[in-house]
Formats: structure tokens, sequence, C-alpha cells
């Protein structure tokens, strides 16, 4: 009977005896059992050998192995695929490397996101800082640096911008009375025709304070700031600052509208800012120069490390007449030389000579941050302003940032001058001692601000009228009270400088007469030909005069209508 022998998934069992890998005949030998057979089948079944004997003239070589090898991992198989299999093996390989740039790419992303989180973090931090430190300096807010156009600063009746400079020393260590204002300043801006004036103020100036300080009712000048400072906020030095500008405005006949205050570290870190130096040019008066030994001691301890440090002489402030390229230090020293400890030269008007040189350095400043592009650098200010923050005070708003800016880069160097107060044939202020102090004090009397105040307003005036400053004598010889001195005031609100005032009899004079003394001052001359209504006399005059008289006025009958 014949035997159904099981299958499992379509094998049959081996029969008994029989080897993996033996040639299987239909010969049926189910009792025997055949040796192991270790040989290679070629798959003729004509040739067989040993495994790892080499079959003669068909050895393996490397480069059958190597070639073997690389079909491992290759697109094109072995046999001939069809077009359907190439092109799935080909997708296969397309998503792989398409994955593997994926995965890069998230890489490169997001090494990109850290990238400007990190950067947008530290300019949002620096920002910050300047937006802190600019709360400090400007009034307002900040952001209207940004957002805001070019507001117009404020503006005398005169179309000028004026505002009080005040240097002080708290930050010094060392330095005695640190909160005098030992440099004090008046900048003059025309925002129109783009020229500025600078007048310093003698620091020295003997003045009343009106109102109680450490050195009483009466003294220097420089005290009154640190008087009017109740504590150390920003909110009550901007106070301070605004209650000076008001006191000084009154001295000079000025409208101040604004007040900056700045210290040691306010200079060095401007300085440092554009580039680390400025170019003086020193004139003084002596063939030598300047030199100035107060300040030996940066030098050195000794004379021999004086001489080494400080060459060729061995002092820190001592340049030739000409021009000197100075770093921060000599420069903020010699804003402060005035010649007061011996050996010196070159200081003979001390304090005087002190202002020029302050003038100087703010305008050399001014020179090397327009040439460094600092007033276009966004970033530079930035950074200025943030590194000012504890140090420099203003009471700028915010939103007239912007016109400072544009003031500074646009007002050439030619177009600013200095006002002296001690210069020319009748000098405005004088010195001498008051209350044992060695003190400045006006040259027409101590607290008699007349003369200044008519000085500086003729010296800021765009009227050419009131720039001649012509000296006019105002006479009345008609015979009726007050006419003289009516059209006195009448001159003088119109930019005329009336130096006299006074009466004749009567002569039978017209109703004006207008007579000149000399030649020239062609402004005075066509506009009191104009509001008068009458032509210049140069024949002798019929009365006598003050030397100094440019134009004589005649008033010889009542006006019976107003002619200006």
């Amino acid at each position: 009977m014949k035997s159904n022998r099981p299958s499992i998934d379509g094998f049959v069992p081996r029969r008994i005896g029989s080897q993996l890998g033996e040639l299987h005949r239909n010969t049926s030998q189910a009792s025997r059992i055949q040796p192991i057979d270790r040989s290679l089948h070629t798959g003729d079944d004509e040739i067989k050998n040993p495994v790892g004997v080499v079959r003669p003239g068909q050895a393996i070589g490397r480069s059958d192995i190597d070639e073997s090898l690389r079909e491992i991992d290759s697109l094109e198989p072995t046999k001939k695929l069809s077009k359907r299999q190439v092109r799935r093996l080909k997708k296969q390989a397309g998503l792989r490397d398409k994955k593997k740039r994926s995965r890069v790419w998230r890489i490169i992303k997001w090494l990109l996101i850290i990238g400007i989180v990190i950067a947008v973090g530290v300019a949002g931090y620096t920002a910050f800082q300047t937006f802190i430190a600019g709360g400090k300096i400007f009034k307002g807010n900040l952001f209207d640096i940004l957002t805001q156009t070019n507001q117009p600063l404020k503006q005398d009746s005169n179309g000028r911008t004026n505002i009080l400079i005040l240097g002080t020393s708290e930050d010094d260590p060392g330095h005695q009375a640190g909160n005098l204002t030992d440099s004090m300043m008046i900048l003059s801006v025309d925002q129109t025709n783009k020229n500025a004036y600078m007048i310093s103020i003698p620091r020295d100036l003997y003045v009343q304070y009106g109102e109680a300080c450490d050195a009483g009712y009466a003294g220097k000048i420089n005290v009154y700031y640190s008087c009017v400072t109740d504590g150390t906020s920003v909110d009550a030095q901007r106070a301070a600052l605004t209650k000076s500008a008001s006191f000084i405005g009154k001295i000079f006949g000025l409208d101040l509208q604004y007040g900056v205050n700045v210290n040691y570290t306010v200079f060095r870190d401007i300085v440092n800012a554009l580039g680390g130096t400025i170019t003086v040019t020193i004139k003084s008066r002596d063939p030598q120069g300047q030199m100035d030994s107060n300040f030996d001691w940066k030098c050195g301890a000794n004379y021999y490390t004086r001489l080494k440090n400080c060459p060729p002489d061995g002092h820190f402030i001592q340049y030739t007449n000409g021009q000197h390229v100075i770093d921060a230090e000599h420069a903020l020293y010699l804003a402060q030389a005035r010649g007061d400890t011996a050996p010196t030269y070159g200081f003979e008007q001390s304090n005087f000579d002190r202002e020029k040189n302050q003038q100087m350095i703010i305008k050399a400043v001014r020179d090397k941050a327009s040439s460094v592009g600092l007033f276009t650098d966004v970033t530079k200010i930035n950074t200025i302003i943030s590194s000012l923050g504890n140090n420099l005070r203003t009471t700028f708003a915010a939103n007239e940032v912007k016109t400072l800016i544009s003031l500074a880069q646009n007002i050439k160097d030619s177009d600013i001058s200095s006002i002296s107060l001690i210069d020319g044939d009748a000098p405005i202020m004088t010195t001498g001692s008051i209350n044992g102090q060695s003190s400045v004090f006006p040259a027409a009397g101590t607290y008699d601000y007349s003369v200044l105040q008519a000085y500086i307003k003729k010296s800021l005036s765009s009227d050419p009228v009131t720039r001649e400053a012509a000296p006019v004598a105002v006479y009345n010889g008609s015979g009726v009270a007050g006419l003289a001195q009516s059209e006195a005031d009448t001159l003088t609100s119109d930019g005329f400088t009336v130096s006299t005032i006074a009466s004749t009899p009567p002569a039978g004079y017209s109703q004006y007469e207008l007579y000149q003394v000399g030649t020239g001052n062609s402004a005075t001359k066509a506009k009191l030909e104009k509001i008068l209504g009458v032509k210049t006399t140069t024949t002798a005059l019929p009365i006598s005069v003050s030397s100094t008289t440019k134009f004589v006025i005649i008033i010889g009958a009542a006006p019976t209508t107003t002619t200006h």
C-alpha cells in the first residue's frame, strides 16, 4: 500500500539517507546511507571540486570579489529588471536622499533661528540700555527719536536757540569742590541761517544769588548750580539746570531755553568714541606756546620719571603754538589749565585763556565728530547715548534730538564764532578783589550788566543796525517835556543804540533833524532816514556832543502823527 508522506509548505521531506545539496536519483535506495559529500557543484553536473579548491581555468580574482561587492548597492541589478522595477528603485533612492537633505536643512534652519534669537536678544538688550540711558539724558519718550520728524528747537525773539552748558567734576576722585561749575558757556544757534556763537561765562563773575547759598547771598557765579540742586535724582538735576538757565539768562540779557550738564566722564567717553584723539590749534601770545605745571603729577612722582613720561621737560600740559593731536586725557586737562601754578607760560589772562581753550576744544570735538561720520551713524550715536546715561543731563526733549544732530552736522566750522568779553578797546569785563576774593565783574560796575547785555544783543542780532550799534544821541529842541525820552524808547525798541538823551534850547529846528558824525554805519543811516522821513546832514553840528556819538537827532516840534 502506497504511503502518502505529509508535506510542509509544499516541500516534501527528504528521503532517508539523503544529504543537503545531493543530486537525487529516481532510484530508491532507502536502506543505503551515503557519506557526506562536501564537493562544490558547478551546476553542469559534470565537474565537482571540493570547497576552497580552485577550479582549473576558472580562478576567482580580487576584481571578481570587488565587482560583486559593488553590485550590492548598485541601482542596476545583475539581471535585467523591468522599467517599473527600475523606477521603483530610483524612487526609493531619491526618497533616501531627500530625507538626508531634509535632515541637513532642519539642522541649518534651527542654527539660523538660534542665531537670530541671540542677535535679537543682544540688540534688544542694547536698545533697552540705550532707552534707559536716553531717558536720563533727554525728556519724554526716547522712541520719539526714531518715530518723530525733526522737531524745531525753541527760539528767542531774535530767532536764536540759546543753550547753557555747565561742566562739573564730581566724578573726578579727589577733586575739591567737584559740584562747582568751573566750565560755563552759552551756545547760541541760528537754525535757519546755520550759524553759532560761543560765549564763555567767567566762573569768577561776582553776582547776587537772590537766595541763601553756602557762600551767602552773593559770590562767584560757579556756585549757583550747586546751590539750587536739591538732590541727586534726574529730575532734581534738570530742575537745577532750568533754574540756572533762567538766572544766568537775566544777567546776559538772553532767553536761555535749554541747559546741559557734563562731567569728566562725558568728555572722556565722547573723545574716545571719536577714535581717542582730537586736533587742537594752540594760538598763544607767548612765542613758546602754553605750559601749565599744575598737572605734572600725571607724569610721575619724581622729576626723572616725569622727564621720561612727559618729554621734553616733564610737563603734562606743554604745547608749542600750532596744531597738536591730543588724547582725551590731555584734552580734558588742557581745558582746565589756567597757569595758576609756577612755572607756567602762555596763560597771562588766566581763566580767560582757559575759556578760549575750552571753546577751541569744543570746536575740535565737533570737527572730529563730523569727519568720522558720527552724525550719520545711528549705531555710534546709540553707543554714545548708552555710555553717557549716568553722567550727562539735559533739558532737551527726545523729539528734538534729530534737530540737534542735523544742526551739528550742517553748521560749518567757519560759521561758529566766539564772543569775547575781554578783548577789544573797551573790555566788557575786568578783574579785581571783592570781599577778599579774586573776582570778575563788569567794567561798568559790580552788578551793572547793561553794557554786557547790549554787547551780547549786538553780537547775536541778525539786524545790521543792531550789529553796527552806532551810538545815537537824541536831543529835545522843542521845549515840550518828555519828547526826547519817548523818541529814545521807540528807537531802542527798533534796535538802535541810544547813547544820549538830553535837551537843547529851542532854535527853530524842523520837526526832525538828523546829523551824522564821521562815515560808515550805512545800515543805521538808511534806517534812521526811513523812519524819520528826512535826509542826513553832514554839516557842522549846532550843538556839542560826545566824541563817540555817530548820529544826532534833534526834535524841533512834537510829531502830529506816529512816524515809526
